[in-house]
């Protein structure tokens, strides 16, 4: 049973393995030739391309501020804040008598 177990796993193992064993076209090797129907695909796949980005209409630039603000206001001078009245001194001697 545990042979069979591992055996199992052996082969899950391997599907991966062979997948990745492909060929794949390495740096500097030459581009394969293409048919002429596959040329003939790419040339219509790049007309249609295009045929589809001439259906787009044409976006107008968005201002996600723009309800919060106007464009023909101009920006307010920021005004000057009031003067703060100063603390009246108080005598540490009459607080002192005053809590008695």
């Amino acid at each position: 049973m545990r042979m069979i177990g591992i055996v199992a796993v052996m082969v899950l193992l391997a599907g991966p393995a062979l997948a990745q064993q492909a060929p794949v076209q390495q740096y500097g090797e030459p581009d394969k030739e293409k048919s002429p129907s596959e040329i003939a695909a790419a040339k219509e796949a790049e007309r249609a391309y295009k045929r589809s980005l001439g259906n787009i209409p044409e976006q107008k630039s968005t201002d996600p501020w723009g309800t919060v603000r106007s464009d023909n206001a101009a920006p307010k001078a920021a005004a000057k804040p009031p003067a703060k009245p100063k603390a009246a001194k108080t005598d540490i001697k009459t607080e002192t008598t005053a809590k008695q």
